[in-house]
């Protein structure tokens, strides 16, 4: 089969293959991989080498650098501390240096071993910000660390990139001429990037009138300056990342990087086909015990480097738990590697093989471990006590002045921080308590104590002044983390008043049932503010404009929900 009629079929393939993955709740990747083994050599034999998927993979990883380019936010990483930069360059230095050793140890030679080792340190940012996303876990302290580090993780990839295609391109000749050389075109490359960064403002000013122009010139733009590259001797990647770096401080970036969001997802498809196509099974038995044996070493040994890493900065064991999930498992970048090694004759389809199935286990076993981490931890969290270096954090900032607080706050994010200020001005002491160390630090205004904690931990809870407080209140929309935050205050004693948080009315209403005071709904406050914003606006005349209602009716006063005793409403 040819042209057209086989990339309509593998198109339907891999459509059909994608719905079963979704099914599964697995990620795309596995899919379009397995279908690529199918219509592959091994498989039916529609797809060989040297064909127009492979040209369409080739721009679906242009496209991807050049977006990673685009998005690159170094602020991020400040945001975030130093944990961010610690973590991931400390999970990439031991990932790489026990990955090495292992791979001697599994009888590789010594290039062989650095390419698997440095496949395995890198982490998928695209798969890890969809699942975190979905479960609305983004802006949670070990989500915005995972991120940071993902960031560091990116930039160290480019780089390695940078320096293997230097060192592959090396023929013959004095070595240290040859460097220089190389130097001299990579200055020349980034000196051609900086200069475009001066004048690409002034151009998309005007390419920007017209989307469909914008995104062509996004293409083109990429494209041609990863063709640059090559052709000096680099990658056409580090050339489409570059592309991008040099219009993320322009103000079309976001409106650019949407725009070619679903271009990316349709092209790198190709790169997935492409590579499980070319993938070799000769040596399957060995390559599985290998892959596995690389596997658990992934799945199990970054998320215990990261929990060590985060511990050390006394960071919470659950924060660096479910951190740590987020790098169990490999990432497109490390497929994109084993490619460039490839290319340049440094390792063989064997070991693209066995870098693209412990790829396959780690992105199919991650998946499952992020979606289900809470449970996970649950189980297995008292096991992981042994990291934990929070206790001198807590007893330090507990012997803050604190006792004379009147309120006691869990949470001091964008929420949580506006209700301590607002209490404050209304002449209350408040006592913040947050597990993120840069909260924690933050200005705060007068009346505002804060010290580190956490709802879930019980020691914590023995340092408070609950004894003097008139009402406990928890801003973290965690229903998990309620509803132990309830059962502690109960084993300690507290007979004072207890609002929590709800991001929905069922786990207002079981939190109300577990005996909380009240139940506070952003979302519903939210939306009755605006509603009366809006009927204000629409309608000036209006006389009730600021008694609209949004709840749902049985939430209403007069409501047909009963009073129930013992629980304060």
């Amino acid at each position: 089969m040819h042209g057209f009629p086989m990339i309509a079929a593998v198109l339907a393939i891999a459509a059909a293959a994608g719905l079963l993955a979704t099914r599964l709740r697995q990620p795309m990747i596995v899919a379009f991989i397995g279908v690529g083994i199918l219509v592959g050599p091994v498989g039916l034999g529609w797809v060989t080498s040297e064909t127009t998927i492979e040209l369409l993979a080739r721009l679906g990883i242009a496209i991807l650098l050049f977006l990673v380019g685009l998005r690159l936010d170094v602020h991020m990483i400040r945001d975030t501390g130093p944990v961010a930069l610690a973590t991931g360059l400390g999970q990439v230095l031991f990932t790489s240096v026990v990955g090495y050793l292992i791979a001697i140890a599994l009888g590789m030679d010594t290039v062989t071993a650095v390419y698997v080792a440095v496949a395995l340190t890198f982490s998928s940012t695209i798969i890890i910000v969809k699942l975190l996303s979905d479960k609305r876990e983004l802006d949670h302290l070990h989500g915005r660390i995972a991120v940071g580090f993902l960031i560091v993780q990116d930039i160290v990839v480019v780089l390695v990139m940078i320096g293997l295609t230097a060192w592959g391109r090396q023929t013959g000749g004095n070595v240290a001429v040859n460097m220089a050389v190389v130097a001299g075109k990579g200055l020349g490359l980034l000196a051609g990037v900086a200069l475009a960064m001066r004048v690409m403002p002034w151009l998309l000013h005007h390419i920007a009138r017209s989307q469909e122009l914008l995104v062509l010139f996004g293409v083109a733009y990429a494209v041609s300056v990863a063709a640059l590259s090559e052709w000096l001797g680099f990658s056409s990647e580090v050339g489409a990342f570059l592309a991008g770096v040099s219009l993320a401080g322009t103000q079309y970036r976001d409106a650019l990087g949407a725009r070619l969001v679903s271009l990316r997802d349709f092209l790198l498809l190709f790169f997935f086909l492409d590579l499980g196509a070319k993938l070799e099974f000769t040596d399957a038995g060995q390559q599985i015990t290998d892959a596995v044996v690389f596997s658990l070493f992934v799945l199990i040994g970054n998320p215990l480097i990261v929990i060590a890493i985060m511990a050390i900065m006394r960071y919470p064991v659950k924060v660096g738990f479910l951190a740590g999930l987020t790098v169990a498992q490999i990432s497109e970048f490390s497929l994109i590697l084993a490619a460039l090694g490839l290319s340049l004759g440094h390792i063989t389809n064997a070991t693209v093989s066995l870098i693209t199935m412990v790829g396959l286990m780690t992105i199919g076993g991650s998946t499952y471990l992020i979606l289900y981490s809470h449970q996970i931890y649950a189980r297995i969290g008292r096991f992981l006590t042994v990291f934990d270096r929070t206790g001198k954090r807590v007893a330090d900032t507990a012997a803050t002045d604190s006792g004379a607080a009147e309120i006691i706050l869990f949470g001091l994010g964008r929420f949580g921080s506006r209700i301590a200020r607002g209490l404050s001005d209304a002449g209350y002491r408040v006592l913040g308590v947050d597990y993120d160390p840069s909260r924690v630090a933050a200005d705060h205004p007068p009346g505002v104590t804060a010290i580190f904690g956490s709802a879930e931990d019980t020691y914590s809870l023995e340092t408070l002044p609950l004894a003097r407080a008139r009402c406990v209140v928890s801003t973290v929309p965690s229903l998990d983390t309620n509803m132990a935050l309830l059962h502690a205050l109960r084993r300690h004693g507290y007979t004072g008043r207890v609002a929590v948080t709800a991001f929905t009315t069922h786990d207002a209403e079981q939190l109300r049932a577990a005996g909380a005071s009240t139940a506070l709904e952003p979302f519903v406050s939210a939306a009755q503010a605006s509603v009366a914003e809006l009927a204000a606006l629409i309608d000036p005349a209006q006389p009730h404009a600021d008694s609209i209602d949004t709840q749902p009716p049985q939430h209403r006063p007069g409501s047909s929900e009963k009073f129930r005793p013992g629980v304060e409403q």
